[in-house]
C-alpha cells in the first residue's frame, strides 16, 4: 500500500491526534517554566516528551502525579520526615520508570527519523532497517544518558559507577520499549501501510501508537527491575 491508499479519516485523525499532542505538551512545558520545576530535573524534559506522544494522559497524569514531585512539594515531604517516591504506589513507580526510559527512545527515534530524510541510511540492502539501526542506536545513547544523569546525582557515585548502573537499570527497560515500539511499526509497515512517508501525519500517528505499545512492553521489566532494587523508585 501507499500513503495515497491511507484512508481519508485516518489522515484526518492524525492530524487531531499530533496537534492535540502538541498542544498537552505546550501545556506542560508552560507550567514547568511558570514555577513547576522537577525535583528530579530530568523530569522536566521527561513529561512534556512524554505528552508527545500520550497526549491528555500524559496531561492528567503530569497535574495528578508530576505536580507532587515538584522541588517544593518533595522539600515539604522531606520536612515531614518521609520519603517521596513512597507517595506514589508501586505501580506509578513502574509507569514513571517507564515513561523516564522512553522519553530517551523517543526523542533519540524522533532524532533519528528526521535525520534518515537527510541522511538515508541502508541496512540489509532496506532504508527502513538502517532506519531502526540508527534509531536503536540514538535510543540507547540518550536513554541511558537520561538514566545516568537521574543515578549520578542521587547517589554520589563515581562517572564509571554510575555508568554501570545506568546500563544496569536501563538496557532491558530501553531494549523492551524498542520491542513494542518495533513490533507496531512492523504491523504498519508490512501488513498496513507500507513505508508511509515521514512527512505524513499518518506516519508520525503511528509512531505514537508505537510509544504506546513501548510503553506497555516496557512496563513488566520496569516492575521487575524495581523489585530487584536494580532502578531507583520515582
Amino acid at each position: 500500500m501507499t500513503f495515497n491508499e491511507v484512508p481519508l479519516w485516518l489522515h484526518t485523525l492524525s492530524i487531531v491526534s499530533l496537534v492535540v499532542a502538541g498542544v498537552c505538551t505546550l501545556i506542560i512545558a508552560i507550567d514547568l517554566l511558570s514555577g513547576h520545576r522537577q525535583n528530579m530535573w530530568i523530569m522536566d524534559l521527561v513529561w512534556p516528551i512524554t505528552a508527545l506522544w500520550a497526549g491528555p494522559w500524559a496531561l492528567w497524569a503530569y497535574y495528578t502525579i508530576g505536580r507532587r514531585s515538584t522541588r517544593n512539594a518533595v522539600k515539604a515531604i522531606k520536612d515531614r520526615g518521609e520519603r517521596p517516591a513512597e507517595k506514589n504506589t508501586f505501580g506509578i513507580s513502574v509507569a514513571l520508570g517507564s515513561t523516564h526510559c522512553g522519553a530517551g527512545c523517543s526523542l533519540g527515534d524522533l532524532m533519528a527519523e528526521w535525520f534518515v530524510v537527510l541522511v538515508p541510511l541502508s541496512l540489509f540492502g532496506r532504508d527502513l532497517f538502517g532506519t531502526w539501526a540508527l534509531d536503536l542506536a540514538l535510543a540507547f545513547v540518550i536513554g541511558i544518558a537520561f538514566q545516568y544523569f537521574t543515578i549520578a546525582p542521587m547517589k554520589n557515585l563515581t562517572v564509571g559507577k554510575s555508568l554501570m548502573a545506568a546500563l544496569k537499570a536501563d538496557t532491558l527497560s530501553l531494549c523492551s520499549w524498542q520491542l513494542g515500539m518495533y513490533g507496531w511499526m512492523a504491523v504498519v509497515v508490512f501488513l498496513l501501510f507500507g513505508e508511509l512517508p515521514k512527512t505524513s501525519p499518518v506516519f508520525w500517528c503511528m509512531m505514537q501508537l508505537a510509544m504506546v505499545f513501548g510503553f506497555l512492553t516496557s512496563y513488566p521489566a520496569n516492575w521487575w527491575l524495581l523489585q530487584k532494587g536494580w532502578k531507583e523508585r520515582m
